[in-house]
């Protein structure tokens, strides 16, 4: 009995001193110091500045040479009428000297930014009168040298006063046109034109009246006229500047990007659109269209909250060089370093490090914070380390500091860490976590390249979809007319970052094509 007992007594004595020991192995395991050692400094940056990207939206307006001539064609004046001096007055008295012309189908053609607009013209020129007296007293001592006097006052007797003759007239008009844009919102056709007729006479009483002659100032004024009322109707055409100011109002506003709904679990973000310049090229002209090259040039910048610009419109065109064509709207995006801690926590707080278990040291993840200095991030990770030769499984705490540099990977559309080393201050961590956790590092250097990391996919998304959707706004078909609008891509262009904030600019890119196919006149 009493064997028993001391038995018992025994194995209680040491389950006793086995979990004292135990519980004061936790108890120092709990109440060891952390390493919290000295921190890297940090240094202060400076806030970003209040940013708004240049923005571009140039657009050419292809007007077919094929509406230029059926313009052309209904509204050029069809017949031309016309009375001309009598070039030969000692011979005809009392002359009418009239033509009419008309002209035919115009064509159009255009080569090295000169259009050219040609027309055949074909008519008659008719000649009526009488014999002046000194001309009738000519042929009278004429006939009577030949004939005798009596002869000659009887055939004088017979009227023979009476003219009547006719010509044909054959040619064409060319008119070329060098456009060109004006600062003062109108354009600036440049016409000249030629009248070319061939080289026909006619008869009247012995002398040759030459067609061309006689006519061709006269079609070249009629024609000059027309002209000049053609180009000034066209310098003083609104339209231009019509149209150029509604588009204008339009693209003045905000366009949500995303969070504009209720539901929505992002933060509202606006992109505001404020168009500051206009621009042009001057006009290029090919064998199918008289092309010009118009658009806006605007400043844009990511808001919180949907604005309302003031976007006065400009009383001059800027003319620029002629430069490639297409959408190329920047995007300023802000990320609080908040937003960017979460991310970071998410990927690597309570992870354990070797990820298959194979070390001396299990490494588990307890915090991750990031702290912005100079141009790299500070990765702060408080680690627990926990050896595992031993039965015992003691462990220590301490605080891994590792600097990074944020880098943008445009393929991915992500921003990660790249140069990523230990910061030296986490020296004395090691002292406290032991020689074998230092194994480990390597493993959280390289979690950090593959978990750290941005992921901007749906803040892209966003902004693509909904910029595409205001750039869709501008596309219409109609008689005449057709608007081809839309944005292709959406890339990451850079990075800057204070202590607080992470900028990421995008650039949407796109194309704006606007074809002309019938005009209302000339």
């Amino acid at each position: 009995m009493r064997l028993t007992l001391n038995l018992k007594t025994g194995l209680l004595a040491v389950a006793v001193i086995a979990a004292s020991f135990f519980i004061s192995l936790k108890a120092m395991d709990w109440l060891s110091p952390r390493g919290a050692g000295p921190a890297p400094k940090v240094a202060q940056l400076p806030p970003l500045p209040p940013v708004s990207k240049s923005s571009i939206v140039l657009a050419p307006v292809a007007i077919a040479l094929s509406a230029i001539r059926e313009a052309a064609d209904k509204s050029a004046a069809r017949n031309f009428a016309g009375k001309a001096d009598n070039p030969i007055s000692q011979i005809l008295q009392n002359a009418d000297i009239g033509w009419s012309a008309s002209r035919g189908a115009i064509s159009a053609t255009g080569d090295k930014d000169v259009l050219t607009l040609a027309t055949p013209l074909t008519g008659k020129l008719n000649v009526t009168g009488s014999l002046s007296s000194k001309a009738t007293g000519a042929l009278g001592e004429a006939l009577g040298s030949v004939l005798g006097n009596n002869a000659a006052k009887q055939i004088g007797a017979v009227n023979i006063k009476n003219l009547n003759a006719n010509a044909e007239i054959k040619g064409n008009v060319v008119i070329t046109s060098r456009p060109k844009i004006a600062a003062a919102w109108h354009l600036e056709p440049n016409l000249a034109a030629q009248v070319n007729l061939g080289d026909t006479n006619v008869n009247v009483a012995g002398a040759k009246v030459n067609v061309p002659a006689q006519v061709k100032p006269l079609i070249d004024k009629t024609v000059g006229d027309q002209l000049n009322a053609v180009s000034e109707r066209i310098r003083n055409d609104p339209t231009l500047r019509e149209n150029a100011n509604a588009q204008w109002v339009k693209a003045c506003r905000s366009i949500p990007l995303q969070g504009a709904g209720a539901s929505s679990a992002l933060p509202p973000l606006w992109l505001e659109l404020k168009p500051v310049r206009a621009i042009a090229a001057q006009p290029h002209v090919d064998a199918k269209a008289v092309t010009l090259l118009l658009g806006i040039e605007a400043e844009t910048r990511v808001t919180s909250t949907q604005t309302k610009p003031s976007c006065p419109f400009p009383d001059k065109i800027s003319i620029v060089p002629p430069t490639g064509t297409g959408v190329a709207i920047a995007v300023p995006i802000d990320v609080p370093f908040t937003e960017i801690n979460k991310l970071v926590q998410a990927q690597m707080v309570g992870r354990t490090y070797p990820e298959d278990g194979s070390g001396p040291v299990d490494v588990t993840v307890k915090s991750a914070t990031v702290t912005p200095s100079g141009d790299r991030l500070l990765i702060s990770l408080l680690v627990r380390a926990k050896e595992k030769k031993s039965f015992l499984g003691l462990g220590a705490e301490a605080t891994v500091h590792i600097w990074g540099r944020p880098m943008l990977d445009q393929a991915q559309q992500t921003l990660r860490l790249a140069d990523i080393q230990l910061a030296v201050e986490s020296e004395a961590a090691f002292g406290l976590l032991g020689a074998a956790a230092r194994t480990v590092v390597p493993q959280l250097q390289q979690a950090l390249v593959q978990k750290a990391t941005l992921d901007l996919k749906p803040i892209a998304a966003n902004a693509r979809e909904k910029i595409a959707a205001a750039i869709a706004d501008y596309q219409k078909s109609e008689d005449g007319l057709r608007v081809e609008a839309r944005i292709d891509s959406l890339r990451l262009a850079d990075i800057a970052f204070d202590s607080k904030t992470l900028r990421v600019i995008a650039e949407a890119g796109g194309t704006l094509n606007v074809f002309v196919t019938k005009l209302s006149g000339l």
